[in-house]
């Protein structure tokens, strides 16, 4: 059984050890400058990459990658690669201005993030929160300014504004079918007044009525049902290869097991059939909108 870690459809992704650092999904130009100074650092040190990771208590691969700007360094990475190459300063003095390439994902959500770009289909299950694909501004909005710790005025930006873009999938791509099943309590909890509430109903019906998109309601009268351990995100990839990812508290798992995935597709299949139709769940959410 996997967790993710491994190389998965072509993805270059290094075998990581414990400790080892996540790979950037899109390395910034502060990522390969700072890279291009580690490797002249160690280069005039007479240093190779082996010997180096050594020194800094990392694999050789890791050590090409930050060089390659593909890695964001650590801590002990910058400390440890200042002793090795003389304490000049200049590791820790570049590592300030260090970003991310791509702001507005959770580490964990990364690899997921790369795989659903590309996805030939794509199905959710939400327990939780209104799925990312269909949250309105405001609701998306209200979700990370209730982040704990609390996020700055520019990573909220960067949040938001990676949330709306992929949005724009459900209309870019409108022969990828996306399904979405969410619970009934979902949408009825509470965010804001009854105007903001409105937009998020409205918000939803709009975005789920193309016709690659289908969502259905799992209703609170329909009981206990096959996905009760918890959000489930499935997809297909243009090799026709499935992969799954669930999430919880500061984690996210990538699962490519075979067994495993197909048992999952098992019980979003079965959830399918015992969630309400596309047509009864629009009604159900034209009604809710309707007793606001």
């Amino acid at each position: 059984m996997t967790d993710g870690t491994e190389s998965l459809d072509g993805l270059d992704d290094d075998d990581l050890t414990a400790g080892e650092m996540e790979r950037e999904p899109d390395p910034s130009d502060s990522l390969r400058t700072f890279g291009a100074v580690v490797q002249a650092l160690r280069e005039h040190a007479g240093y190779s990459r082996a010997e180096f990771g050594d020194l800094v208590r990392y694999s050789k691969h890791t050590v090409e990658s930050v060089e390659l700007g593909r890695r964001m360094p650590d801590e002990s990475f910058v400390e440890l690669g200042e002793e090795a190459t003389g304490n000049t300063g200049a590791l820790r003095k570049s590592a300030r201005f260090l970003t991310r390439g791509d702001a507005g994902l959770a580490v964990w959500f990364r690899r997921w993030a790369r795989f659903e770009k590309v996805a030939v289909s794509l199905c959710t299950y939400e327990c939780r929160l209104v799925p990312g694909l269909l949250q309105s501004e405001e609701y998306a909005r209200a979700v990370f300014e209730g982040t704990i710790p609390v996020v700055t005025d520019g990573e909220l930006e960067a949040l938001m504004a990676r949330r709306l873009e992929r949005q724009r999938m459900l209309y870019t791509r409108p022969t990828v079918p996306f399904s979405f099943i969410v619970e009934e309590h979902v949408l009825r909890r509470r965010f804001g007044d009854a105007e903001q509430m409105r937009g998020m109903f409205d918000h939803v019906l709009e975005h789920s009525a193309p016709r690659n998109v289908t969502l259905q309601i799992m209703p609170l009268e329909g009981g206990l049902h096959a996905c009760l351990d918890g959000p489930l995100q499935l997809l297909e990839t243009p090799e026709r290869r499935r992969l799954a990812y669930s999430e919880g508290q500061q984690n996210g798992r990538l699962i490519s097991d075979a067994k495993e995935v197909s048992l999952l597709c098992q019980r979003y299949d079965t959830l399918r059939s015992q969630a309400l139709n596309p047509q009864e769940s629009r009604g159900l959410l034209e009604r809710m909108r309707g007793e606001l």
